[in-house]
């Protein structure tokens, strides 16, 4: 009877610390995808030839989980002007699967739409008329986000 009992104290006692290990680890992964967000730069660079403008959306860490549009950081930045005949990239910089489709969570408008993102899996569209994009992910109806074609 003593055996059984010590041999349960010490499994649990094992299940204990790899739930803690598995806490730990969690942890520290969560604090360095934080740090490579906080450093990650988006840009807006001019060619001196062209004067194209390439701008990058990013779909940040954690944009997945609700909360994100309180802050306005569901796609960063959610709003960005360029000229027709301009493209913009989307990267999905989080864990989780994203999609970037135009219009409404629930009126798409079948202009464009990326299909389900990979993780760093990136998606490019031109833009030729003037006016002002809706675009949100299919996946997460709290992301949402606009581009604004104007001359």
């Amino acid at each position: 009877m003593g055996v059984v009992c010590l041999k349960k104290k010490i499994m649990i006692l094992g299940i204990f610390a790899v739930i803690v290990g598995v806490v730990i680890l969690l942890q520290i992964s969560d604090i360095q995808t934080q740090d490579t967000a906080k450093t990650h730069d988006i840009q807006t660079q001019d060619t001196a030839e062209t004067h194209e403008y390439v701008a990058d959306i990013i779909m940040p860490t954690k944009s997945s989980r609700p909360g994100c549009e309180e802050t306005d950081s569901c796609y960063i930045p959610s709003r960005i002007t360029v000229k027709p005949g301009q493209s913009v990239t989307w990267s999905n910089q989080d864990s989780a699967f994203h999609s970037v489709t135009s219009g409404h969570y629930d009126n798409p408008t079948g202009d464009f739409d990326s299909g389900y993102m990979d993780p760093y899996q990136s998606f490019t569209m031109t833009f030729e008329q003037i006016g002002t994009i809706d675009y949100f992910c299919t996946l997460h109806p709290w992301m949402y986000g606009q581009v604004i074609v104007e001359s």
